[in-house]
């Protein structure tokens, strides 16, 4: 059922969970018993993009990261959109989980994407998760800053798959610089790698999902009804979504909403402490809570 692959570093336990359609990826830190903190990343990025943070989080915590599936490691169906989903996603995620035995997560944290899929887990599986963490998360499609001419081609079925065969390594790499707060370290390679190496049908289908997912009915609307804690944290220099709209997500009862200066769309990579902290902080009530 699960192929095991060892990984001293950070005392890591790397795995394959097989889910029928699908290989997932599961990267796991920390000591076994401890309250689980589960990571999802973004669109088109990786279990590695939470890389910064992990050391922190994993000396208090039990840290679970999986791979979308058709990002980092993680493989997907070929046909068909359903699967990438958020819905789609969502569920291979909560049933990962119950492969791997874990009954309650502590705190679901969401990158970007990411964010409305620990969203939709919670929906789907309400007694599986605690608390949400939603990091840079758009609320809905008007708060996209990112979207032009060419991503909407590049998410598009026919000219995308053309366009996304042409881009290289280093148009890759300009893409995802948008990512960080300016001026931003270099890009590690990893990252880079693990987003060239998708298929376009795994990138566009799950684009188009996530937009699909707020226009149906915005995250802030999501997040009430579902009635977890909740720790909205955002950049204020966000490239990808405007980070004013951060904002909106104050009408959910109870949430606590951050906006960061000076960084990015991705925390966890230009401020990995403060990031870390948030996340500890936000932990502790939870467990205080329940």
């Amino acid at each position: 059922m699960e192929q095991h692959i060892p990984d001293r570093s950070w005392r890591a336990e790397e795995q394959f969970v097989e889910l029928g359609d699908a290989r997932a990826h599961v990267v796991r830190n920390g000591a076994p018993e401890a309250p689980v903190l589960l990571l999802v990343h973004g669109l088109g990025a990786s279990t590695a993009w939470w890389n910064p943070v992990v050391p922190c989080l994993a000396d208090a915590y039990r840290v679970v990261r999986v791979d979308l599936l058709g990002h980092g490691r993680s493989t997907g169906p070929k046909s068909g959109d359903a699967a990438y989903s958020v819905p789609g996603q969502a569920e291979r995620i909560g049933a990962v989980l119950e492969q791997l035995g874990i009954n309650r997560v502590l705190l679901a944290v969401g990158h970007s994407t990411g964010g409305s899929v620990v969203a939709e887990l919670a929906r789907q599986r309400p007694d599986a998760v605690s608390a949400l963490v939603l990091i840079g998360t758009g609320p809905y499609p008007e708060a996209d800053t990112s979207d032009s001419p060419l991503s909407r081609l590049l998410f598009a079925r026919v000219p995308g798959a053309f366009l996304w065969r042409a881009f290289n390594t280093a148009i890759v790499r300009k893409s995802l610089s948008t990512a960080f707060a300016k001026p931003a370290a270099p890009l590690p390679d990893e990252l880079a790698d693990r987003t060239r190496g998708m298929t376009h049908h795994a990138l566009a289908a799950t684009a188009r999902g996530s937009l699909a997912y707020i226009r149906e009915q915005p995250m802030p609307d999501r997040l009430t009804a579902l009635g977890k804690p909740l720790l909205v944290v955002f950049g204020a220099q966000d490239a990808r979504w405007r980070s004013a709209a951060a904002e909106d997500y104050r009408v959910v009862p109870g949430a606590r909403v951050v906006v960061l200066p000076g960084i990015g769309h991705t925390p966890m990579y230009d401020d990995p402490q403060t990031t870390c902290d948030l996340l500890l902080e936000f932990a502790g009530s939870a467990v205080q809570t329940h």
